[in-house]
């Protein structure tokens, strides 16, 4: 029987029309919904369902914590759920907040769930507060989870569909590890910050990660059930620290929360028919509670020399006189130069031979050239010989590397790349950690730098048993604690109109740069498996992980990173085929990627590739403005078998095919109100070219494309 129905009429955050929100109680349970979401508090259990349109759902789920005195506590182990409601208004809009208190007079511990549900968006924002009942006690735990499907509380998560997936994300774009997406039958892991359960096909399902990401590394526990598309295990929680080379890279325990009541973090759960939706929504949300920075203008271009030689310097092959000719060359390439002054990044050099002096007379030469100086450093990590701890200064201090170094689980230094030659974590809460940073950034402003490239910033999250300030209690508090003072410096000693690019690093925090690269060290090769390269770094793997993540764009950074292009061969690799080049630049392009390239111009042929592909005006006034498409076709499994397609819509709408099959063709099928489009006229034009490679009739619904093996297609669909 129902007892009360109250409904609120409320105003639209996202630009949709106002929509209600109704509560309803009843004997057993109670109901808090919009048009979009239904949350479902069973009172008598305490467990609470979501139920989205198009039919996803989760059953039955509860919040825990693993008290480090008590052991677990969940939800289904309490008696009594009272409830209470709040009304909400914030920066996401008004809505209605339902608190669920769990407790008995059993148990020390109380769980206050809190689920926020707002008037017009597909999703909720909950979290969990675990409290000492009788307001003395301490509290102390390393893993908590706001929402968890558990099988002893018989829950569920299910999508609606024939191809159902688990998208995996890894905590860092670190050894050429990717996104992931996991298949029924016997699918299990940990996926990292977010992740999805979706329908291949429909692209319907549901989307849930952390928005919060100042204090915990938040992991996503999935095993799939018996049934195709349903989970009975699915546990999101803060304190994810494990050794994987997928995972958080920890040699230490995740850091304790402690006090008379711990939180979870706060997690988004979105549901819907379209999950490309869902997740530009959850990156709005971040930068919304996070904030994000912009950049005025337009995006800058540049050069970088690791794709000639790794360590500048050190195998001779670029040295000083040949960055010279590398400024000469591109100041002949006016569309490259037409929007943008391009940057001369120099990436990890040997400072032997790289002196700040010498940096500094590059620039001079570069600004004659009108171009710019980048500069390249790591905050949060030292590259020495292992031996030499002792006897290796941390610049601009007297302190050594002990000194600063984090510890591993039995407190010895942690090698974060290890090796006789390795790199080792710097403590962002120590004070050598900043006054390194100082010495760094005033060697950049020294040069002129206006593009920073920092790398091995995972260094600065992992956890560690000791650090300079106990106050910092995990390892991504200290570092957001680093990267919020990072940011500090920069601004107040270079100014604010430095463009930071992030290398090696966590996806969250994202606040603190304006891209961050998708995947490091791209080498442009087709597929990881190609003979005469590595097993890593390709354009292939690269798209398969950015397809899943072009989202990013435009919400947390204004831009993404692809790496660079290379016009013929990156370091000692083979060369590189005009087909390869082509389809790494409409990568870049899909991904909304700033332009960069490492090329060695003083090769002829390398010099002549980069006047036809870096100079193409189209080219270049994409990537003044680089947008990311909306993925039509998603990388699927673990295959270097793929098929993939974008559209970017606009006046002039993009469409780009990718096919990385080695020897079956591409042919894709597309209905013009899939990409946005209404019936009519239209021509299609090459993108590079310009040529007409096809007509669209106005009585035409779908057209189609071919791509042929180990190449891709970019065409501009023009109305006549």
């Amino acid at each position: 029987m129902m007892r009360r129905l109250m409904l609120i009429l409320l105003p639209s955050l996202w630009g949709i029309a106002s929509q209600a929100q109704a509560f309803h109680e009843y004997n057993d349970s109670v109901v808090l919904s919009n048009d979009q979401v239904s949350i479902v508090l069973h009172t008598a259990s305490g467990t609470v369902d979501y139920h989205f349109t198009g039919g996803s759902f989760l059953y039955n789920t509860v919040a825990y914590v693993q008290d480090i005195n008590t052991g677990m506590l969940s939800t289904a182990n309490l008696e009594q759920h009272p409830y209470s409601t709040d009304a909400v208004e914030d920066s996401l809009g008004k809505g209605i907040r339902i608190n669920i208190k769990h407790m008995d007079d059993k148990h020390a511990l109380y769980l206050l769930q809190r689920i926020t549900l707002y008037a017009d968006g597909p999703y909720v924002l909950t979290d969990m507060v675990a409290g000492s009942a009788a307001g003395q006690a301490t509290v102390e735990t390393r893993h908590i989870s706001p929402i968890a499907i558990l099988p002893s509380a018989k829950g569920r998560l299910a999508v609606i569909g024939n191809e159902p997936r688990i998208l995996d994300e890894p905590f860092d774009n670190d050894e050429w590890v990717g996104v992931k997406e996991r298949h029924w039958p016997d699918a299990r892991g940990i996926s990292y910050d977010f992740s999805s359960v979706y329908d291949n096909t429909t692209l319907a399902g549901i989307v849930l990660g952390a928005v919060s990401h100042d204090f915990w590394k938040t992991g996503i526990i999935y095993k799939t059930a018996a049934i195709k598309g349903q989970l009975d295990s699915f546990v999101v929680y803060g304190g994810a620290a494990t050794p994987d080379k997928d995972g958080t890279h920890d040699h230490a325990l995740h850091g304790t929360m402690k006090g008379s009541f711990v939180q979870s973090p706060l997690v988004y759960i979105g549901g819907g028919p379209d999950i490309r939706l869902l997740f530009t929504l959850y990156g709005r949300i971040n930068a919304k509670l996070n904030g994000s920075l912009n950049w005025k203008g337009y995006a800058p271009v540049y050069w970088n020399s690791f794709g000639v030689e790794g360590v500048l310097g050190y195998e001779k092959v670029m040295m000083p006189p040949g960055v010279g000719k590398i400024s000469d060359y591109l100041h002949t390439l006016d569309n490259f130069s037409r929007w943008s002054h391009p940057v001369l990044s120099i990436d990890s050099y040997d400072q032997s031979i790289y002196t700040t002096e010498l940096l500094t007379s590059l620039g001079k030469y570069a600004k004659k050239n009108g171009q710019q100086m980048g500069f390249y450093f790591i905050p949060f990590a030292i590259w020495t010989w292992k031996n030499t701890m002792d006897q290796t200064p941390v610049a601009g201090t007297s302190y050594t590397l002990r000194d600063v170094v984090l510890k591993d689980q039995d407190g010895k230094p942690i090698a974060y790349k290890d090796g006789d030659w390795g790199a080792f974590p710097l403590d962002p809460t120590h004070p050598a950690t900043r006054q390194s940073i100082i010495a760094q950034l005033q060697k950049a402003r020294t040069i002129g730098a206006s593009f920073l490239k920092i790398d091995f910033l995972t260094a600065g999250a992992l956890e560690s048993t000791t650090r300079w300030d106990p106050s910092v209690r995990t390892g991504l508090q200290a570092y957001n604690y680093g990267m919020k003072m990072l940011k500090h410096l920069i601004d107040s000693i270079l100014g604010p109109d430095i463009f930071i690019t992030q290398a090696i690093s966590p996806m969250f925090p994202h606040q603190y740069a304006h891209t961050r690269f998708i995947s490091t060290d791209v080498y442009s090769h087709l597929r990881d498996d190609e003979k005469g390269f590595p097993g890593w770094g390709s354009t292939g793997s690269s798209l398969a992980t950015g397809s899943h993540l072009g989202w990013v764009q435009g919400t947390l950074w204004p831009y993404t990173n692809l790496d660079v292009c290379i016009m013929q061969h990156f370091q000692k690799n083979p060369d590189l085929n005009e087909q390869e080049i082509k389809v790494r630049l409409y990568a870049m392009m899909v991904m909304g990627s700033i332009l960069g390239d490492g090329s060695d111009f003083r090769q002829p042929l390398a010099a002549e590739r980069g006047r036809k592909f870096l100079d193409n005006a189209r080219l270049c006034a994409f990537f003044s403005r680089p947008q990311a498409f909306t993925p039509l076709k998603f990388s699927d499994g673990d295959s270097y078998d793929q098929q993939m397609a974008f559209y970017l819509k606009g006046d002039t709408t993009l469409l780009g095919l990718f096919n990385f099959y080695t020897q079956q063709t591409y042919s894709g099928s597309f209905r013009l109100q899939d990409l946005g489009l209404k019936k009519g006229k239209y021509i299609v034009k090459d993108f590079l070219t310009d040529a007409t490679v096809g007509n669209i009739e106005k009585d035409q619904d779908t057209f189609t494309f071919s791509v042929g093996p180990k190449d891709a297609l970019m065409v501009r669909i023009i109305p006549e």
